[in-house]
C-alpha cells in the first residue's frame, strides 16, 4: 500500500446489501432510460391513428379534424382519424385499450367517455383511471340547448311552457346514451317537470337530422355542429351553459335565472396503458405547440370550441374530479344504461 493511503473500513453485511441493491437499481434505471430515450427520439416513424369515438360531423370529430393538419406537420407523420362510434363513445374507447401501447394508437377522449360513462354504464368495458395514459387536453366547449322552430319559442321559460301544454308529445335527442348530452337532457327534463322521452343516437350527425326534421324536438350539444343549423334558421338556440362568441345573442341558463346548467365538455388525447412516457410527453409537446398557434385557436373559436393546452397531469386530474361530479348528476336524474 502506498504511503499515506489507508484501507477503508469494511462495511457491515446489511450496509453492503443496501449498497449492492442501490447499485443494481441504478444500473437497471440506466439500462431502462436509454431505450426509452431512444423510443422518444425515433417516435413516430409511421402514421399515428387517433380514434374518434363518435361519427364524423359532430363536435368531437370537428375538434380533431381542426388540429389534424398542423399536428401531423409537427409530428412529421400522417395523423389518421378513425371514427368508431356507438354506445355513447364507449365502443371506440374500449377499442383503444386493446391496442398495442406503442404510441401509434390514441383516443380523443371526452367528458362523456371518461367521466359520465363510469356512472351510467354498470358494465363499462374499461376503467378510465386504470386503462389509459393521458397526454393532454385539446379543447373545451360549452353546451347549447337547441329546439325545433315549430315550437315557436326563443327562451327557456317559453320552452317549458310549451312542453307543459302538451307534455306527452315531446322528446329530446342525445348524441348517445350515457353522454353529457344525455345527462343534460335528463337534468332539463327534471327541471321542466315533463315526461320527455329520451331518444339516443349513434352520434351528433344523425341526431341533428331528426331534430331539424321534427322527429325529436330538443337537444343539448356543443356549438360546433349546431351553429350552422341555428344560423340558417333550421334550429333555434334558447340557452347556453356558458357564454360563446358564436352565439353571442343567446343568453346563458344563468342569465335566464336557472342554476346548475353551467357544464362544459372537454376533449383530450389518451393512449393505452403502458405507452412509454417519453412518447406521451413528445405527443404533449407537439399538441401544445399546435394549440398555441393563433391560426389554430382562431379556427377552433370560429367553430365554437376553445383551444386548451395543458399537461398530462392536468387532464388526468380533470378525469378524477369529473367522475364523482357526473356521478352525482347521474344518480339525481336516474340515468343508467343496462
Amino acid at each position: 500500500m502506498p504511503c499515506g493511503s489507508s484501507v477503508p473500513p469494511t462495511p457491515p453485511p446489511h450496509a453492503r446489501r443496501r449498497s449492492l441493491a442501490t447499485t443494481a437499481a441504478a444500473v437497471l434505471l440506466g439500462a431502462c432510460a436509454a431505450p426509452l430515450a431512444a423510443v422518444a427520439q425515433s417516435w413516430p416513424s409511421r402514421p399515428v391513428t387517433i380514434v374518434v369515438p363518435f361519427p364524423a360531423g359532430g363536435g368531437t370529430d370537428v375538434a380533431m379534424r381542426s388540429i389534424q393538419p398542423q399536428l401531423q406537420q409537427e409530428l412529421g407523420q400522417p395523423v389518421v382519424i378513425d371514427n368508431r362510434a356507438g354506445a355513447g363513445g364507449t365502443i371506440g374507447s374500449a377499442y383503444v385499450t386493446k391496442a398495442a401501447p406503442d404510441g401509434y394508437t390514441a383516443l380523443l377522449a371526452t367528458t362523456s367517455t371518461h367521466a359520465v360513462s363510469v356512472s351510467v354504464y354498470p358494465k363499462l368495458p374499461y376503467d378510465p383511471a386504470r386503462d389509459f395514459v393521458y397526454a393532454g387536453f385539446v379543447a373545451t366547449s360549452p353546451y347549447v340547448l337547441a329546439v325545433q322552430p315549430s315550437l315557436g319559442v326563443t327562451d327557456v321559460k317559453g320552452l317549458v311552457a310549451a312542453l307543459k301544454r302538451d307534455p306527452e308529445r315531446y322528446s329530446f335527442a342525445s348524441v348517445g346514451a350515457g353522454t353529457v348530452s344525455h345527462l343534460l337532457g335528463e337534468q332539463f327534463k327534471a327541471h321542466a317537470g315533463v315526461p320527455l322521452v329520451h331518444v339516443p343516437y349513434r352520434g351528433a350527425a344523425p341526431a341533428y337530422t331528426d331534430l331539424m326534421g321534427g322527429q325529436v324536438q330538443l337537444m343539448f350539444d356543443n356549438p360546433a355542429g349546431l351553429v350552422p343549423a341555428i344560423r340558417s334558421g333550421k334550429l333555434v338556440a334558447v340557452a347556453t351553459t356558458a357564454p360563446n362568441a358564436l352565439l353571442a345573442g343567446v343568453p346563458t341558463f344563468a342569465q335566464q335565472g336557472i342554476a346548475n346548467f353551467t357544464q362544459s365538455l372537454w376533449y383530450g388525447v389518451a393512449f393505452p396503458k403502458g405507452t412509454p412516457m417519453p412518447v406521451v410527453q413528445r405527443f404533449n409537446q407537439a399538441l401544445n405547440k399546435v394549440l398555441a398557434d393563433r391560426a389554430v385557436s382562431a379556427d377552433l373559436a370560429a367553430k365554437g370550441i376553445n383551444a386548451r393546452p395543458g399537461t398530462p397531469a392536468e387532464l388526468q386530474a380533470a378525469v378524477a374530479a369529473d367522475i364523482p361530479y357526473w356521478g352525482r348528476i347521474a344518480k339525481a336524474v336516474g340515468a343508467k344504461i343496462d
